[in-house]
C-alpha cells in the first residue's frame, strides 16, 4: 500500500485483519470472538435503535480490547429500515467511542457529514456499497471505489453476490487494481466463504466472519476464519 492505515492498533495490510460481526444479540459473543482483530457493532440489528442502547453496547465491546466498527447499514443495502434522522443519531453517539465508522457510498449527505466529524477525531472511514443480487462490472466497481475516495474515504469496500467463478474473478481484479492504495472486497452468497480467503490473497485488508448469527450470506464463522488465515497467511 502507498499509505499505512491502522485501526487504532491494528496495522493493516500483510495477513489480513479478521473482523467479527454482530448486532444486539451478538454482543457477547463479539466480546468473545477469539482470532478476531477488530468488532464490527451493527447498529441497525438492534430491536430497538437507540444512541443510548449503541452506546451501552459499545461500552460492553470495550472491555474486550479489540478495536470497534461501528455501522448502521442502511436498508437499501441489507439493513434494517429506520428513519435516516435516527441513523444519523446513533452514528454520532457512536463516533466519539469507536475506532472506525463504515458507510455507504450511497449515502453521500450522512458520509460527508460524519467524514467532517471523523477527521479531527482521528477515526478511521470505510465507505461500501453492497449489492444482494449481483456482482456489477469491474468499471462499475471500479467507479464505486472512485467515488468513495473522492468523498474522502480512508478505505472502500465492496460487497456483492458472487455465484460463479465469474463473479469471484471480477472481485479478483478490482481487488488487485485497488490494492495500491486500501481496498476490502468481499463475496456474498454461494462463493462467499471461498472469497474471504481469497481476496485478501489478492489484496484485500479486512476479511469479516460471523460472531453469533452472522450479518451476510457467505460468512464463516470467526473461529474457523481465524484457523484459516493463520495457516494460510503467514505473519
Amino acid at each position: 500500500m502507498a499509505r499505512e492505515l491502522s485501526i487504532a492498533a491494528v496495522r493493516l495490510g500483510g495477513r489480513p485483519a479478521i473482523v467479527a460481526a454482530g448486532g444486539e444479540q451478538d454482543v457477547a459473543a463479539l466480546a468473545g470472538a477469539n482470532g478476531a482483530n477488530i468488532a464490527e457493532l451493527r447498529g441497525d440489528l438492534f430491536e430497538q435503535p437507540t444512541p443510548d442502547a449503541i452506546v451501552a453496547a459499545i461500552k460492553r465491546l470495550r472491555a474486550a480490547g479489540r478495536p470497534i466498527i461501528f455501522t448502521a447499514r442502511v436498508a437499501a443495502e441489507g439493513g434494517r429500515a429506520m428513519p435516516e434522522e435516527l441513523r444519523g443519531e446513533l452514528y454520532r453517539a457512536a463516533l466519539p467511542l469507536v475506532d472506525a465508522i463504515d458507510v455507504e457510498i450511497a449515502s453521500v449527505a450522512l458520509a460527508e457529514e460524519l467524514i467532517a466529524r471523523a477527521r479531527p477525531a482521528n477515526r478511521l472511514v470505510i465507505l461500501s456499497a453492497h449489492d444482494f443480487t449481483a456482482t456489477p462490472s469491474r468499471e462499475t466497481l471500479l467507479a464505486s471505489v472512485e467515488r468513495a475516495r473522492a468523498l474522502g474515504a480512508d478505505l472502500p469496500k465492496l460487497a456483492t453476490h458472487a455465484a460463479t467463478p465469474d463473479d469471484l474473478r471480477i472481485l479478483l481484479d478490482v481487488t488487485l487494481a485497488a490494492r495500491a492504495d486500501g481496498i476490502v472486497s468481499l463475496g456474498m452468497g454461494p462463493l462467499g466463504p471461498l472469497s474471504r480467503i481469497v481476496l485478501p490473497a489478492a489484496g484485500s485488508l479486512l476479511t469479516y466472519g460471523a460472531a453469533g448469527r452472522g450479518t451476510a450470506p457467505g460468512q464463516l464463522p470467526v473461529t474457523e476464519l481465524a484457523s484459516l488465515v493463520a495457516r494460510l497467511f503467514p505473519s
